[in-house]
């Protein structure tokens, strides 16, 4: 909103300084202030009105030291989160960019889906909280949205390279014409075409076509690709939504993860969105995703915020209102800046949480199936799932547990940062 109104104030009246508002960089800088701000000056409030509410965490006997203490710590932070991000987003981004549209709608849709199974779960005193099936048919009634919105949108296009970028154009050498005049070469691109091209990393022509994946339709293969585009967004979305949700299990960790990954997803919008970046990392160029920065500042201002009240020992636990969220807005920032591939670097504790639990289930199952229940009980491959759990059982402090996670998270982010180069 502010952005319409300071562009309106410059071009209409020439306001000093209201052509700032132009600039990316600027108006992310303000939405990370505008999102820490709302999330440590109102945080408080939110968290004493849950309290008043009586709006307090149901911790299950699981033998963890220091479980047991954290009953009644009010949960539903979540919504700290989400004020945090929302606001700041409507405030400073371009609210027609379509890549800012689904990422609002994705927002409030998991806030809601979360919200409910938190309701449930304090109110209504149920402790399975929303079933399974209504949170996975919410998360898919998200994927496809994203799915056909990024399919069948003409807001939606990429630019091509025609030629190889040097490092001699990103640094601007120029040539002197005739006149003197300096003139700089710039990169040659295809014109703006829809397309379900996305990155691979660690290869060296790192670009695939979803349509390649039914190419034996023969010409038929670009109007029959959905059939492939949108069920892998759809899983990408339930995937990486689950997977925040379970790394919500000791003071910190998802929020402190997710803000890792939000920096790691902002730089590679910044540089998928800017023609120069573009033209010297030899990447897609990606019209309009520059906007997605301002959205992504918030979203790091509104984790980090919350950690403010989150970090050990926990004044307010996020619950699904927040996690579900989390991870259903990296998921689809990722698909939007098509290095929904990289995810599994990216989101990596994430995807680790979530194989902890996979595979804890299957070889518990497998082992009861072959040697009996008692024989499963006592040889589990987990002393606990999630893996956070397992090193909890393991004697280690939650806090040591979530600051080493963190470094595996800034290790793998970086890894994420290098693929750009690396191939």
């Amino acid at each position: 909103m502010l952005y319409y109104l300071f562009t309106w104030l410059d071009n209409d009246f020439d306001f000093p300084g209201a052509g700032v508002f132009r600039y990316i960089s600027f108006r992310a800088a303000m939405a990370i202030i505008f999102s820490l701000i709302i999330s440590l000056l109102f945080g408080k409030r939110i968290i004493n009105i849950l309290r008043r509410k009586q709006v307090g965490e149901t911790v299950r006997e699981l033998g963890l030291a220091g479980q047991k203490e954290k009953e009644g710590t009010p949960t539903m932070g979540g919504l700290i989160i989400l004020s945090a991000i929302i606001i700041p987003t409507l405030l400073f981004a371009r609210l027609e960019n379509v890549y800012i549209i689904l990422m609002l709608i994705t927002t409030v849709w998991l806030g809601i889906i979360g919200f409910l199974d938190d309701y449930i779960k304090v109110f209504k005193k149920d402790k399975q909280g929303l079933h399974g099936r209504f949170k996975v048919m919410g998360q898919v009634g998200l994927g496809l949205i994203v799915g056909c919105t990024l399919y069948f949108s003409d807001a939606v296009v990429v630019k091509e390279k025609i030629a190889p970028a040097t490092a001699d154009q990103f640094n601007l050498t120029q040539d002197i014409g005739s006149a003197g005049v300096t003139t700089i070469t710039p990169a040659q691109y295809t014109e703006e075409k829809h397309s379900l091209v996305t990155t691979i990393p660690f290869v060296k022509n790192n670009e695939f076509d979803y349509s390649d994946l039914v190419c034996f339709l023969g010409d038929k293969a670009c109007e029959w690709s959905w059939l492939i585009f949108i069920p892998i967004v759809i899983f990408i979305i339930t995937a990486v939504s689950n997977g925040a949700n379970v790394t919500d299990g000791i003071d910190g960790l998802a929020a402190g993860t997710s803000a890792i990954i939000g920096v790691i997803l902002g730089v590679l919008a910044y540089v998928s969105g800017n023609t120069i970046f573009a033209d010297y990392l030899n990447i897609m160029y990606i019209p309009d995703t520059g906007e997605l920065v301002i959205f992504i500042a918030a979203f790091i201002g509104a984790c980090v915020g919350f950690l403010w009240y989150n970090s050990f020992p926990a004044q307010v636990f996020m619950g699904d209102t927040g996690s579900l969220a989390l991870g259903g807005i990296i998921a689809v920032f990722a698909i939007a800046i098509r290095k929904e591939l990289l995810i599994p670097i990216i989101c990596g504790v994430f995807l680790v949480e979530n194989l902890s639990v996979v595979l804890q289930v299957m070889v518990f199952k497998y082992r009861k199936k072959k040697y009996g229940i008692d024989y499963a009980k006592a040889n589990r491959l987990f002393l606990m799932s999630p893996l956070h759990h397992h090193y909890q059982k393991k004697g280690l402090h939650e806090s040591k547990i979530v600051s080493r996670f963190w470094i595996v998270g800034i290790m793998l982010g970086v890894l994420a940062i290098v693929t750009l180069k690396l191939r």
